[in-house]
């Protein structure tokens, strides 16, 4: 055999291993957006003191949806949103409406609010914190069920557009978040030096055309999006994220998850600027992990789920409610007087709560997702138990409360023990809540051959 046919010979077969590779070991990716902005006055969500619906808008709200199939024809489907996060009710019909569509369990799905304080307030959410009339009532409930329309053809968008694509992992940095319980707002001027549990990982999921075109970002941060307390609608610093990243790299879709950040704020905030500023300094660290090298992840999708019961210590008594119903005011008078009818007319109080828990491993990248404000500690436990790289969501499937470590349960505060009225349930958390969802996690990491250990990355 000739050079030249041994040269060709050579090609040819370089060419057949890499379209089998990328026919066999290739992920499909499909990825869509939608503006969910309210297009009426509505109530906000987040915060208990203000008095008006929105009267304009900073930025436009998005859902996003991604759509991720392996090898194996096995799919998962991350949705994010500009919202305060998913009520129960309305993420479970979501999800029986992609489980009757696409045949997915509640393992492959994700729906992940960002926890924006100048979204729209939802329906079966926090009603005893907002002073709503029966207009206002009415809006949240078809803007609501709006918005679940919108979710699902968000994803069947996203289904028709799935095409060949590679996924890369890394880890950025940003230091504005600030654990809010162990550093005072109005100090913080005069402090030297922070304090407190914190976890200034940037996780970042890049996916790409084979060619290399970037075509969507997926990234997080723990720290909650309160930088903004007006009337306008706006996704806040993760929204100004997401609007520099896309503008970074034109065509590419780039879809913000919230982490364990229910301890964490953004310090100094209260200005439009700020936003904007804490924006751009979370697309610059991820700018940074998009430009260095990253991780491969192969397609492989492994996902687990499961609802714990969570259970919760007795109600108050009627005399205890009696007295708050008396000398409290606003959010909490309103919460002691419901409790109070809800005793008189015999409804027995819940006694636990089904917490979700799930696990996605895509590739060799370990993705620990949450339910509820969970407070950073469960973060940094997960990470010391399976690694550094490992990702941690929160504020997915079901936003119930606030998950407090058993350090904050201990100490109380609104993280511990007011925030339980704020989101209506009935008395705190029973102690060992911690314990509970860590050993919970650890069982679902099992199911899926992962094994804990404190040495990994």
């Amino acid at each position: 055999m000739s050079k030249i046919n041994l040269i060709f010979l050579f090609l040819l077969l370089i060419t057949v291993n890499k379209n089998f590779a990328q026919q066999n070991f290739m992920w499909k990716a499909g990825i869509s957006k939608v503006v969910i902005t309210p297009d009426k006055p509505m109530w906000m969500a987040g915060y208990a003191a203000r008095t008006t619906p929105a009267t304009g808008t900073y930025q436009e709200l998005w859902a996003k949806a991604l759509v991720l199939e392996d090898q194996a024809g096995r799919q998962s489907v991350l949705i994010t949103a500009d919202i305060l996060g998913f009520p129960k009710k309305m993420s479970d019909r979501i999800r029986q409406a992609l489980k009757q569509k696409y045949g997915w369990d509640y393992s492959q799905i994700i729906l992940n609010g960002s926890h924006t304080h100048s979204g729209p307030v939802l329906e079966d959410a926090l009603y005893d914190i907002y002073p709503l009339d029966e207009e206002q009532l009415t809006l949240v409930k078809d803007y609501s069920r709006w918005l679940e329309s919108a979710v699902i053809g968000l994803v069947d968008e996203a289904m028709a557009d799935m095409v060949a694509a590679n996924l890369s992992a890394g880890s950025g940095v940003a230091r504005f978040q600030v654990n809010r319980r162990n550093n005072s707002e109005r100090d913080i001027i005069n402090q030297v030096a922070l304090s407190g549990p914190n976890d200034h990982a940037v996780p970042v999921i890049k996916i790409e055309a084979p060619g290399g075109d970037l075509l969507g970002i997926v990234f997080g941060y723990a720290c909650h999006p309160t930088v903004l307390d007006h009337y306008s609608w706006s996704g806040d610093f993760p929204g100004y994220a997401q609007i520099e990243l896309e503008r970074l790299y034109p065509g590419a879709v780039a879809l913000f998850f919230q982490g364990a950040s229910g301890d964490q704020n953004p310090i100094p905030r209260r200005s439009l600027p700020l936003a904007k500023q804490y924006g751009k300094t979370l697309a610059a660290a991820v700018e940074r992990v998009l430009e260095e090298e990253m991780t491969s992840l192969t397609a492989e999708i492994q996902t687990a789920y499961t609802e714990i019961p969570l259970a919760l210590s007795p109600a108050p008594s009627q005399a205890e409610l009696t007295r708050m119903a008396n000398e409290q005011s606003g959010y909490m008078r309103r919460w002691a007087e419901r409790m109070l009818t809800e005793q008189t007319m015999g409804i027995t109080p819940i006694s636990s709560y089904p917490y979700p828990l799930q696990i996605w491993q895509l590739g060799g990248q370990r993705i620990f997702n949450m339910g509820g404000e969970v407070t950073v500690a469960y973060a940094n436990e997960l990470k010391a138990a399976y690694g550094q790289n490992s990702f941690v969501m929160a504020y997915s499937n079901d936003v119930m409360g606030y998950i407090p470590s058993e350090v904050i349960l201990e100490e109380g505060g609104y993280e511990g023990y007011s925030s339980q009225m704020v989101y209506g349930l009935p008395s705190t958390w029973e102690k060992g809540i911690q314990q509970h969802i860590l050993e919970a996690f650890d069982r679902l990491a099992a199911d899926l051959g992962m094994v804990p250990n404190p040495s990994a990355d």
